[in-house]
């Protein structure tokens, strides 16, 4: 298989756009980062020719934060190809608005609580 994850060609972007994160993407980083989430998620990971947002390599799991910008029919079609080029590697996409970010950070933390409950093994104790 050639290469696939965070090619040498899209590093510069991939600094830019951390260097560089939207205020959704920020704030959704503070509940990503360090493990929180049972997890470790990278933000602005490579896959193929496209940087997703967040993306945990355990699950095969990325979390994209869509602005205006994804409405049009052109996004909204390259966004499907983006989608099924994921799944052909057996990745989910999850995506959510920066208005859902910005407005209802709570809703989304519970949402990807409970969906990692459901794909992560329970944790036994000691």
């Amino acid at each position: 298989m050639n290469h696939i994850f965070n090619k040498a060609e899209y590093k510069p972007r991939r600094q830019a756009l951390r260097g560089n994160m939207t205020e959704p993407e920020e704030k959704l980083w503070q509940i990503l980062r360090g493990k929180q989430m049972g997890v470790k998620f990278r933000r602005q990971h490579g896959i193929g020719h496209y940087i997703t947002d967040f993306y945990c390599p355990e699950l095969k799991l990325v979390i994209e934060v869509d602005g205006d910008s994804h409405s049009s029919a052109d996004a909204q079609t390259y966004d499907a190809i983006r989608h099924d080029f994921m799944a052909s590697l057996g990745i989910i996409t999850l995506r959510f608005t920066n208005d859902e970010v910005m407005h209802n950070i709570e809703g989304i933390h519970q949402h990807l609580t409970e969906y990692l409950n459901t794909v992560l093994p329970p944790l036994t104790p000691p």
